[in-house]
């Protein structure tokens, strides 16, 4: 009973936040319906945290790295198409004079979507390999990930003839030939984005019908589980990769949604950020870790516009509080017992 009440309560919640955003549109301004396909395209790398962090149990303050590699990605195009497919002002005012080699591929819409998705799991598929294979976890892989992020932001800062330097890549004018100052335009982009949200949300809720059992062995009591003989190894690069091409996705549409992007977006506290809104909805629900999201960066918004010196301070105490739950959590599992996970685990 309990179980089909805990179901319908889930599917009722669905039909509200997705009725809701699909609705929005038609209730405020574009102003802000740009801002909530934003929000989303941040959802959208959310669903990968949720089964990263909340189901497996690996904590990366790195994400937004993979979600500015995508959104870089598919940014370079747009540069490119605005620029005539030639060199770009910023480039011009570096003294450039050709184009550089690494910018020649982005010249065609569909490589630069395929190295979008392609360089971030690749990434986070090497660096899930070299750190789960030593058995390297818990805080000292999520500072890793903070490395990861600190070198790509002074990477991408330092590197101003290739990637526009602090500023980033701006003034983007069409995607295919299409005006994005279009306001239908605009509208078809956000339920574009909101279109991959529910598609990621199902495929998620495939992900943890099939596997959830052991992501959260892996989580809870991963020695035992390799008693079981289960090797957690392949399913926690493929999860970490997993998450990173979601992120990548994400990024993707943040530049559609957005019109810009920079290495500001790439940092560790964007990516403090992405898990506070997982935190929000619940580490474990998948649609709690979009609609968290969604409120997060909403209220991020808010409190920004009218008090700008506070949301860093507001993110950190609750960063803080969420890593002493965390830590709680943690040593209320030590004692769980594996007797019957054998029999839950299923391929």
């Amino acid at each position: 009973m309990s179980r089909n009440y805990n179901n319908l309560m889930s599917r009722v919640f669905e039909l509200i936040l997705f009725g809701s955003l699909m609705l929005l549109p038609f209730v405020t301004s574009s102003f802000r319906v740009a801002l909530f396909g934003k929000y989303l395209s941040y959802s959208i790398a959310a669903v990968g945290i949720v089964l990263l962090w909340g189901y497996t149990g690996i904590l990366s303050l790195g994400q937004a790295v993979f979600f500015g590699l995508g959104a870089y990605a598919l940014g370079m195009y747009l540069k490119l198409e605005a620029s005539n497919f030639g060199l770009t002002d910023f480039m011009q005012w570096c003294g450039l004079e050709k184009l550089p080699l690494l910018w020649v591929p982005f010249k065609n819409v569909f490589i630069a979507i395929l190295l979008g998705i392609l360089i971030p799991a690749l990434l986070a598929g090497a660096l899930g390999y070299f750190t789960f294979k030593r058995s390297i976890k818990d805080v000292y892989f999520t500072l890793i990930t903070q490395a990861l992020a600190v070198i790509f932001v002074t990477l991408f800062i330092g590197q101003q003839p290739l990637t526009g330097g602090t500023n980033g890549l701006t003034n983007f004018k069409t995607f295919l030939g299409i005006s994005l100052k279009d306001e239908k335009i605009k509208m078809w982009i956000y339920y574009l984005t909101l279109a991959v949200v529910i598609v990621l949300y199902v495929v998620g809720k495939v992900i943890v019908k099939k596997y959830g059992n052991i992501l959260i062995a892996i989580r809870d009591n991963e020695e035992r589980l390799k008693y079981l003989g289960i090797n957690p190894l392949g399913y926690k690069i493929t999860i970490y990769i997993f998450s990173a091409v979601l992120a990548a996705i994400g990024g993707m549409l943040f530049v559609l949604n957005v019109g810009m992007i920079s290495p500001s977006e790439m940092g560790i506290i964007p990516s403090i950020e992405l898990v506070l809104g997982v935190a929000i909805g619940g580490k474990v629900n998948l649609l709690g870790g979009i609609a968290g999201t969604v409120v997060a960066y909403f209220l991020k918004s808010i409190i920004s516009e009218n008090y700008p010196d506070i949301w860093l301070y507001l993110l950190g105490v609750v960063f803080i509080m969420i890593s002493l739950i965390e830590y709680t959590n943690i040593k209320l599992i030590k004692n769980i017992r594996f007797s019957k996970l054998k029999k839950h685990i299923t391929f």
